[in-house]
Protein backbone atom coordinates (compact mmCIF):
# COMPACT_ATOMS: atom_id res chain seq x y z
CA UNK A 1 0.00 0.00 0.00
CA UNK A 2 0.94 3.28 -0.60
CA UNK A 3 0.27 6.21 2.20
CA UNK A 4 -0.03 9.54 1.48
CA UNK A 5 0.79 10.61 4.49
CA UNK A 6 1.83 10.08 8.08
CA UNK A 7 1.25 11.65 11.40
CA UNK A 8 3.74 10.53 13.78
CA UNK A 9 2.63 11.04 16.88
CA UNK A 10 -1.31 11.97 18.19
CA UNK A 11 -2.70 12.40 21.56
CA UNK A 12 -6.66 12.57 20.27
CA UNK A 13 -6.86 10.34 17.13
CA UNK A 14 -7.23 7.17 19.16
CA UNK A 15 -8.70 7.18 22.23
CA UNK A 16 -6.45 6.34 25.51
CA UNK A 17 -3.10 6.20 23.39
CA UNK A 18 -0.24 7.99 21.88
CA UNK A 19 -1.01 7.05 18.46
CA UNK A 20 0.55 7.33 14.65
CA UNK A 21 -1.96 7.92 12.15
CA UNK A 22 -1.66 6.73 8.61
CA UNK A 23 -3.40 8.77 5.34
CA UNK A 24 -4.08 6.60 2.65
CA UNK A 25 -5.08 8.42 -0.86
CA UNK A 26 -8.76 8.62 -2.10
CA UNK A 27 -11.63 8.74 -1.68
CA UNK A 28 -15.74 7.73 -3.23
CA UNK A 29 -17.03 10.91 -1.14
CA UNK A 30 -17.39 14.42 -2.02
CA UNK A 31 -17.80 16.54 1.18
CA UNK A 32 -17.33 20.20 0.61
CA UNK A 33 -15.53 20.74 3.68
CA UNK A 34 -13.26 17.94 3.49
CA UNK A 35 -10.06 18.69 5.46
CA UNK A 36 -7.89 16.19 3.44
CA UNK A 37 -8.24 17.36 0.30
CA UNK A 38 -5.18 16.49 -1.63
CA UNK A 39 -5.74 12.85 0.10
CA UNK A 40 -9.37 12.81 -1.34
CA UNK A 41 -8.35 13.71 -4.84
CA UNK A 42 -6.12 10.17 -5.21
CA UNK A 43 -2.48 9.46 -5.01
CA UNK A 44 -1.86 12.01 -7.75
CA UNK A 45 -2.37 15.15 -5.75
CA UNK A 46 -0.65 13.98 -2.58
CA UNK A 47 2.07 15.86 -1.31
CA UNK A 48 4.03 12.51 -0.15
CA UNK A 49 4.10 9.20 -0.81
CA UNK A 50 4.93 6.94 1.59
CA UNK A 51 5.72 3.05 0.46
CA UNK A 52 4.51 0.66 2.68
CA UNK A 53 7.52 -0.93 4.05
CA UNK A 54 9.12 2.05 5.11
CA UNK A 55 5.98 2.66 7.77
CA UNK A 56 6.31 -0.64 9.11
CA UNK A 57 9.82 -0.21 9.57
CA UNK A 58 8.92 2.74 11.49
CA UNK A 59 5.98 1.59 13.49
CA UNK A 60 8.63 -1.50 14.61
CA UNK A 61 10.97 1.35 15.71
CA UNK A 62 8.66 3.32 17.63
CA UNK A 63 6.90 0.28 19.74
CA UNK A 64 7.58 1.16 23.61
CA UNK A 65 6.56 4.78 22.63
CA UNK A 66 3.48 4.34 20.44
CA UNK A 67 0.23 2.85 21.52
CA UNK A 68 -1.96 2.54 18.38
CA UNK A 69 -2.51 2.91 14.69
CA UNK A 70 -4.92 4.75 13.36
CA UNK A 71 -5.63 4.26 9.72
CA UNK A 72 -7.86 6.85 7.96
CA UNK A 73 -7.88 8.94 4.72
CA UNK A 74 -8.98 9.63 1.79
CA UNK A 75 -11.60 6.54 2.41
CA UNK A 76 -9.24 3.55 3.62
CA UNK A 77 -11.83 0.66 2.62
CA UNK A 78 -11.47 1.67 -1.19
CA UNK A 79 -7.88 -0.58 -1.02
CA UNK A 80 -7.45 -3.73 -1.88
CA UNK A 81 -5.13 -4.56 0.56
CA UNK A 82 -6.24 -2.72 3.90
CA UNK A 83 -6.61 -6.09 5.38
CA UNK A 84 -3.02 -7.34 4.89
CA UNK A 85 -2.01 -3.91 5.61
CA UNK A 86 -3.96 -4.14 9.30
CA UNK A 87 -2.43 -7.52 9.45
CA UNK A 88 1.13 -6.73 9.39
CA UNK A 89 0.89 -3.66 11.56
CA UNK A 90 -0.96 -5.95 14.36
CA UNK A 91 2.08 -8.33 13.55
CA UNK A 92 4.13 -5.58 14.56
CA UNK A 93 2.01 -5.42 18.16
CA UNK A 94 -0.01 -2.22 17.71
CA UNK A 95 -3.78 -2.27 17.67
CA UNK A 96 -5.53 -0.88 15.00
CA UNK A 97 -8.15 1.97 14.81
CA UNK A 98 -9.86 2.49 11.22
CA UNK A 99 -11.87 5.88 10.23
CA UNK A 100 -14.28 4.81 7.69
CA UNK A 101 -17.28 6.65 5.82
CA UNK A 102 -19.06 3.51 6.35
CA UNK A 103 -19.69 3.45 2.36
CA UNK A 104 -18.18 -0.34 2.35
CA UNK A 105 -19.74 -2.87 4.96
CA UNK A 106 -18.79 -5.72 3.17
CA UNK A 107 -15.07 -4.79 3.84
CA UNK A 108 -15.70 -3.42 7.57
CA UNK A 109 -17.42 -6.71 8.29
CA UNK A 110 -14.09 -8.72 6.96
CA UNK A 111 -12.05 -6.50 9.24
CA UNK A 112 -14.26 -7.29 11.78
CA UNK A 113 -14.57 -10.88 11.61
CA UNK A 114 -10.81 -11.51 11.11
CA UNK A 115 -9.77 -9.38 13.88
CA UNK A 116 -7.92 -7.07 11.60
CA UNK A 117 -8.94 -4.03 13.76
CA UNK A 118 -9.44 -2.73 17.03
CA UNK A 119 -11.52 0.29 17.43
CA UNK A 120 -14.08 1.73 14.39
CA UNK A 121 -14.52 5.80 13.90
CA UNK A 122 -17.47 5.75 11.47
CA UNK A 123 -18.55 8.99 10.33
CA UNK A 124 -22.51 10.16 9.34
CA UNK A 125 -22.31 13.00 7.25
CA UNK A 126 -26.24 13.71 7.72
CA UNK A 127 -28.94 11.43 7.38
CA UNK A 128 -28.15 8.57 5.18
CA UNK A 129 -31.08 9.39 3.17
CA UNK A 130 -29.57 13.13 2.23
CA UNK A 131 -25.88 12.18 1.20
CA UNK A 132 -26.86 13.58 -2.80
CA UNK A 133 -25.89 15.32 -3.75
CA UNK A 134 -23.54 17.52 -1.61
CA UNK A 135 -21.35 13.99 -0.30
CA UNK A 136 -22.39 11.63 -2.98
CA UNK A 137 -24.24 11.86 -6.64
CA UNK A 138 -25.61 8.52 -6.06
CA UNK A 139 -24.89 6.96 -2.66
CA UNK A 140 -26.89 3.52 -1.34
CA UNK A 141 -27.98 4.93 2.29
CA UNK A 142 -28.38 0.50 2.73
CA UNK A 143 -24.61 0.54 2.76
CA UNK A 144 -24.56 3.48 5.20
CA UNK A 145 -26.86 2.08 7.39
CA UNK A 146 -25.67 -1.69 6.93
CA UNK A 147 -22.20 -0.25 8.36
CA UNK A 148 -24.25 1.11 11.74
CA UNK A 149 -25.19 -1.89 12.17
CA UNK A 150 -22.13 -3.64 11.92
CA UNK A 151 -20.26 -1.28 14.09
CA UNK A 152 -22.48 -1.16 16.54
CA UNK A 153 -23.23 -4.62 16.89
CA UNK A 154 -19.52 -5.46 16.64
CA UNK A 155 -18.50 -5.90 20.21
CA UNK A 156 -15.50 -3.71 19.91
CA UNK A 157 -14.74 0.36 21.12
CA UNK A 158 -16.41 2.26 18.58
CA UNK A 159 -17.57 5.55 17.67
CA UNK A 160 -19.97 7.43 15.42
CA UNK A 161 -19.20 10.95 14.76
CA UNK A 162 -20.52 14.11 12.48
CA UNK A 163 -19.37 16.89 11.51
CA UNK A 164 -21.74 19.77 12.16
CA UNK A 165 -22.02 22.18 8.88
CA UNK A 166 -25.07 23.77 6.83
CA UNK A 167 -26.99 22.33 5.16
CA UNK A 168 -26.03 19.02 6.37
CA UNK A 169 -26.80 19.18 9.70
CA UNK A 170 -29.33 20.22 11.77
CA UNK A 171 -31.53 19.46 14.94
CA UNK A 172 -34.12 17.12 12.93
CA UNK A 173 -31.09 15.52 11.07
CA UNK A 174 -29.47 15.11 14.64
CA UNK A 175 -32.17 13.86 15.57
CA UNK A 176 -33.19 11.64 12.62
CA UNK A 177 -29.05 10.25 12.86
CA UNK A 178 -29.67 9.55 16.94
CA UNK A 179 -32.41 6.94 16.00
CA UNK A 180 -30.50 5.25 13.78
CA UNK A 181 -27.48 4.62 15.88
CA UNK A 182 -29.86 4.61 19.63
CA UNK A 183 -27.67 3.15 22.27
CA UNK A 184 -24.55 3.87 20.69
CA UNK A 185 -21.23 3.75 22.74
CA UNK A 186 -20.33 7.44 22.24
CA UNK A 187 -21.28 9.79 19.30
CA UNK A 188 -19.35 13.10 18.72
CA UNK A 189 -20.16 16.28 17.29
CA UNK A 190 -17.62 18.13 15.37
CA UNK A 191 -16.78 21.85 15.18
CA UNK A 192 -16.26 22.32 11.64
CA UNK A 193 -12.58 24.98 11.43
CA UNK A 194 -12.09 26.39 7.94
CA UNK A 195 -9.02 25.71 7.07
CA UNK A 196 -7.72 23.95 3.11
CA UNK A 197 -11.03 22.06 1.99
CA UNK A 198 -11.90 20.02 -0.87
CA UNK A 199 -14.58 22.91 -2.11
CA UNK A 200 -13.21 26.38 -0.78
CA UNK A 201 -16.64 27.68 -3.28
CA UNK A 202 -19.09 25.79 -0.90
CA UNK A 203 -17.78 28.29 1.93
CA UNK A 204 -18.66 31.59 -0.18
CA UNK A 205 -21.68 31.58 1.56
CA UNK A 206 -20.77 32.85 5.09
CA UNK A 207 -23.68 30.98 6.73
CA UNK A 208 -22.48 27.78 6.59
CA UNK A 209 -20.88 27.23 10.04
CA UNK A 210 -22.37 26.92 13.33
CA UNK A 211 -21.32 28.75 16.99
CA UNK A 212 -20.17 26.32 19.52
CA UNK A 213 -23.56 27.04 21.26
CA UNK A 214 -25.00 25.52 18.82
CA UNK A 215 -23.49 22.39 19.03
CA UNK A 216 -23.96 21.81 23.16
CA UNK A 217 -27.75 22.39 21.82
CA UNK A 218 -27.20 19.34 19.35
CA UNK A 219 -25.74 17.69 21.97
CA UNK A 220 -28.83 18.12 24.13
CA UNK A 221 -30.48 16.43 21.06
CA UNK A 222 -28.51 13.66 21.36
CA UNK A 223 -28.06 12.71 25.12
CA UNK A 224 -30.94 10.54 25.35
CA UNK A 225 -30.52 8.56 22.58
CA UNK A 226 -27.01 7.73 23.33
CA UNK A 227 -24.89 6.44 26.12
CA UNK A 228 -22.64 8.93 25.44
CA UNK A 229 -22.18 11.87 23.25
CA UNK A 230 -19.29 14.41 23.25
CA UNK A 231 -18.60 17.75 21.46
CA UNK A 232 -15.32 18.69 20.08
CA UNK A 233 -14.93 22.10 19.69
Amino acid sequence: MIFGGMQKNSLIDYPGKISCVLFVPGCNFDCPYCHNPDLAKGCDACPIHLQEQGVLDFLAERRGFLDGVVISGGEPTLHWDLEGVCGRIKEIGYPVKLDTNGSRPKVVRALIEKSMVDYLAMDIKTDPFGYAPLIRREPDPKDILASIELIRDSGLPYEFKTTCIKPLVNAEIIENICMLIQGADLYALQQFHHTHVLKPEFFEDDNRIYPDSELIRFKAIADPHVKRCAVRL
